[in-house]
């Protein structure tokens, strides 16, 4: 064999699997750990049993299994094999099975002890799959419970190997090297925001050729953009150059064609990730990165997942650039700056803090325990919402175990809820869940309706939007699907895909928009134009995932015959007495509703006081309190008292003993004190209008209102009898009063021991006077007062000396 930067490193890595039985190896990018490392393992006889090697891509499984096998001298399924869905090349004679990451899980909830396997390798595990997690945290519960003899090898060329290291209890081999050096070249400048991307990339492809011999691989985010790019790109070639897009969704046969070296002259690979890892395109010299990368995100609020495009990270980069020197020294060229480089992430989030996690939840069910060594726990919000979609499915029952439906939905190659469909409907649901696994089949249809992509499997679309690949993947997956299933009753194609999408039952709202709300409780949009958009109820099948209101983007109209067949049971009349911000009233309801949505409205005319009330306090927390008047003078004296300790034992009032009437203290206990009073409250208006005095002094037993009179009175009794209430809410206790009305008070009053603030008042209502000494008020000041008051209030007394005058409100006659 060709001597590979690996090897020197090889007799390190297997001294470490035969002393610790797992380890951890780091290589470059090209160093070749993926075709010499099994091989090493075989020869070494360090294996019993069979060696099952994880690859993240189909295309990589294939690669890595043709290549082993080429080496060998052999043909693919002797002993090298590989398996994926639906394809397996294998033999009894197979002692190295390189399969993708999902085939390791059937294999180990099928077989827990993984009979007749000997190692376990994971290759390019800095992809962090959810599937390559959850298989090395179930491998290595196999191995510390049954199997403690399974090698098991993590393999990465830009892992950060500390951790898993850690977790493994693992030595780390690092292998030094590549296989030729490559010369990086950045942009002098930043892109400019408003240029296109694929107009750059095809702009550098071009200099690219021109300052350098041999193939280019460029590195886009997904298909569209490299059809993009591809059209750029078509007529401005040189003629020697050919181009070949690579992305996993091609068929097979075209996948082979871009890796495979041209005869003559040169070709241009536009390829998504799938180009990262596992693969050597022979003849590339060549490496230019737009530095960007697609990624799946799961949204546990909205419980949908949406594409999103994000700069790469250093990692991927590195490994990116790795491709350029497989075969010779090479050259990278990146669309960013050195300056950009530096803001790069170091690593990609894994895929499990990340992912939609039902499929995840379903197997750790099927498996009995979620507690597993995870190298990154799931989260746990998006865990719960994948159980409670589960449960939703009858995958799982009430308490969280697998039923017999759950164990049939964990044995299918589908998404849960597409295996749900499938195994409710029968073979009819086929085609659909085939489709809604897939692709869109139709660019640009201008509709979101499913059935026009119905109509396409079945052979009855036509048109330039038609993606012919997409749709003979859709047909083939489909007789796959249908084989060994029971057929059903006929279903609708709207009531299939209810069953797969129970949470995603739209309702439109009331308004010209077409805004739905979806039974799971989220909100969606439609394009006004759509010819769906005037449908009362949908199917929302595929969505933006945006938390707020989501972008339906494929859709089918469903009866409410329809949904009463299928959720008839889950449908169900509910009472409501609710508190409405936007009216501002108390709203009761009798309400039809399957989950989020309410199929029909009435008004609940005899809905019950209690009920009425307890909608109100929400109302009232809406509101906030409104206490003034009398209330307010109240709650003053309450807390005056309640407050400061010194008052409290100044006046034997007892405190601590009495209700906190803070705002935040009141709303606190809001439905103790209020609720027995709001009989017939039931809008703002009501609210607005309420006196609060009499729930207030309700929450004061007759000791504590007693207590209070004494320690903080209400009133202040004048000479004359008149009440006048006294004001606790400044710094002393006040009252305000006509100043011929204190006439003979000789002494100044009190509160306790606290005098009171008196606020004098002329014949007009005007202060003249604020004094807490009366007498003091008599000796020093009133003469300057009578002197003034006299010439504007004439009609009034005002006596030489007050201290023996009679107190009065009266005026002296006219004439007088």
């Amino acid at each position: 064999m060709t001597a590979l930067p690996i090897d020197p490193a090889l007799p390190a890595l297997l001294q470490a699997l035969r002393i610790h039985g797992r380890a951890v190896l780091q290589a470059p990018p090209g160093a070749g750990k993926t075709t010499r490392v099994p091989l090493a393992l075989l020869q070494a006889g360090l294996v019993k049993g069979r060696i099952v090697m994880l690859e993240p891509r189909r295309l990589a499984v294939r690669a890595a299994a043709e290549r082993m096998a080429q080496a060998l001298g052999e043909p693919t399924g002797q002993t090298v094999g590989y398996r994926m869905r639906g394809e397996a090349k294998v033999s009894p004679l197979s002692r190295i099975e390189v399969v993708t990451e999902g085939i390791l899980t059937r294999m180990v909830q099928s077989d827990p002890e993984l009979s007749g396997i000997g190692a376990v390798i994971f290759d390019e595990f800095h992809e962090r799959s959810l599937n390559a997690d959850l298989g090395l945290a179930l491998c290595w519960e196999v191995r510390g419970a049954l199997r403690p003899d399974l090698l098991l090898l993590v393999m990465s060329a830009t892992l950060d190997a500390a951790p898993v290291a850690l977790m493994l209890d693992a030595p780390v081999i690092t292998a030094q090297g590549r296989a030729f050096a490559v010369d990086i070249r950045w942009r002098d400048r930043p892109l400019a925001q408003e240029a296109r991307l694929e107009s750059a990339v095809a702009d550098m492809v071009l200099q690219a050729l021109a300052e350098n011999t041999g193939s280019l691989l460029v590195f886009l985010p997904g298909e569209a953009e490299i059809r993009r790019v591809e059209g750029l790109l078509a007529a401005r070639l040189p003629a020697d150059c050919v181009l070949r897009p690579l992305f996993g969704a091609m068929p097979f046969a075209a996948q082979r064609a871009a890796i495979a070296p041209v005869v003559q002259g040169r070709k241009v690979v536009l390829a998504t990730s799938i180009a990262e890892t596992s693969l050597t395109i022979e003849d590339i010299r060549v490496v230019i990165d737009a530095g960007l990368a697609r990624r799946a995100r799961f949204d546990p609020g909205s419980g949908m997942s949406r594409l999103v495009t994000e700069k790469v990270s250093r990692a991927e980069a590195t490994q990116r650039a790795g491709r350029a020197g497989r075969v010779a020294p090479g050259v990278c060229y990146r669309l960013w700056t050195r300056g950009e480089d530096g803001a790069l992430v170091a690593f990609a989030p894994p895929e499990m803090a990340q992912a939609d996690l039902t499929g995840l939840a379903l197997e750790l069910a099927l498996w009995g325990s979620a507690d597993l060594a995870f190298l990154t726990p799931p989260p746990p919000a998006a865990l719960a919402g994948a159980r409670a979609l589960l449960t939703d499915l009858g995958a799982l029952d009430a308490g969280g175990a697998i039923t017999a439906h759950g164990r049939a939905l964990a044995a299918l190659p589908l998404h849960p809820r597409l295996g749900h469909m499938l195994l409710r409907a029968g073979p009819q649901a086929a085609p659909l869940a085939a489709l809604l696994a897939e692709r869109d089949p139709l660019r640009g249809a201008g509709s979101v309706d499913l059935n026009l992509r119905m109509a396409a499997i079945a052979g009855q679309g036509q048109g330039a939007d038609l993606r012919r690949e997409v749709i003979d993947r859709i047909r083939a997956e489909a007789r796959r699907l249908a084989k060994g299933l029971t057929p059903r009753a006929p279903l609708g194609l709207a009531a299939m895909a209810a069953l797969a999408y129970p949470d995603r039952i739209g309702l439109r709202r009331p308004g010209d928009a077409p805004r739905y709300i979806l039974s799971g409780g989220k909100g969606a949009v439609m394009a006004a134009f759509d010819p769906l958009a005037g449908q009362r109820l949908i199917v929302a099948t595929d969505l933006d995932g945006d938390g707020r209101e989501a972008k339906v983007r494929q859709a089918v109209a469903l009866g409410d015959a329809e949904l009463r067949a299928l959720y008839g049971g889950q449908i169900d009349w509910v009472q409501t007495c609710d508190w409405s911000l936007r009216e501002g009233r108390v709203l009761a309801r009798r309400q039809e509703r399957f989950g989020a949505l309410v199929l029909d409205d009435q008004v609940w005319a005899d809905a019950p006081a209690d009920a009425v009330a307890r909608a109100m306090l929400d109302g009232v927390r809406a509101l906030g309190l409104r206490i003034d008047g009398a209330a307010a003078r109240f709650r003053a004296r309450v807390e005056l008292v309640r407050s400061d300790q010194n008052w409290a034992d100044q006046n034997g009032a007892g405190g601590d003993t009495l209700p906190d009437m803070t705002d935040a203290g009141l709303l606190d206990r809001v439905a103790d004190w209020l609720l027995p009073h709001l009989g017939g409250v039931r809008t703002a208006e009501h609210w607005r209008r309420f006196d609060l005095l009499e729930p207030l002094r309700a929450m004061l037993n007759w000791a504590q209102i007693d207590r209070l009179d004494r320690s903080a009175p209400a009133y202040f009794i004048t000479p004359l009898d008149r009440k006048v209430p006294i004001d606790y809410g400044g710094e002393a206790p006040e009252i305000s009063l006509r100043l011929q009305e204190m006439f003979g008070v000789t002494r100044h009053p009190l509160v306790g021991a606290t005098p009171l603030r008196v606020t004098l008042l002329s014949p007009g209502g005007k202060p003249v006077q604020t004094t807490t000494d009366i007498p003091g008020f008599w000796t020093n000041t009133y003469a300057d007062v009578r002197r003034d008051m006299r010439g504007r209030y004439p009609r009034h007394p005002w006596p030489e000396d007050p201290t023996v005058a009679e107190p009065t409100l009266r005026a002296k006659p006219r004439g007088t």
